[in-house]
């Protein structure tokens, strides 16, 4: 079953049939015809007709949707930048790790009176 979805630039689709992912990058009605991106980077000119024979769904951006851009800068995505991560952040998670396997292993082992006793 064909689809309606008029294309957006910079929206996501979903090929139905295909499962594959792809960006409209560009949208000319006047000219008709609808540029597309794939995940991979390559990119494909379709006519309107074509767009609106495929079998399509909206689609949310992939996780990392920056697969297919080549000049994207890190300051550009929001993500944070080397200077402001240490590597106290990177361990921080696992130190809380530790800290909770050594409280377990502390409850188990018995106090040093009780050890006496038993022997």
């Amino acid at each position: 079953m064909a689809s309606r979805l008029v294309p957006e630039v910079g929206h996501w689709y979903a090929h139905r049939d295909k499962g594959q992912m792809f960006q409209v990058v560009a949208y000319d009605p006047d000219e008709d015809y609808v540029e597309i991106q794939d995940f991979d980077g390559d990119v494909d000119e379709l006519d309107l007709d074509t767009w609106f024979a495929m079998p399509l769904d909206p689609a949310e951006a992939p996780e990392d949707w920056t697969g297919p851009v080549d000049d994207v800068e890190s300051e550009e995505l929001g993500y944070a930048t080397g200077a402001e991560v240490t590597a106290r952040d990177w361990r921080a998670p696992l130190d809380e790790f530790s800290a909770q396997v050594q409280e377990a292993v502390e409850a188990d082992e018995p106090d040093d009176e009780a050890a006496a006793t038993k022997h």
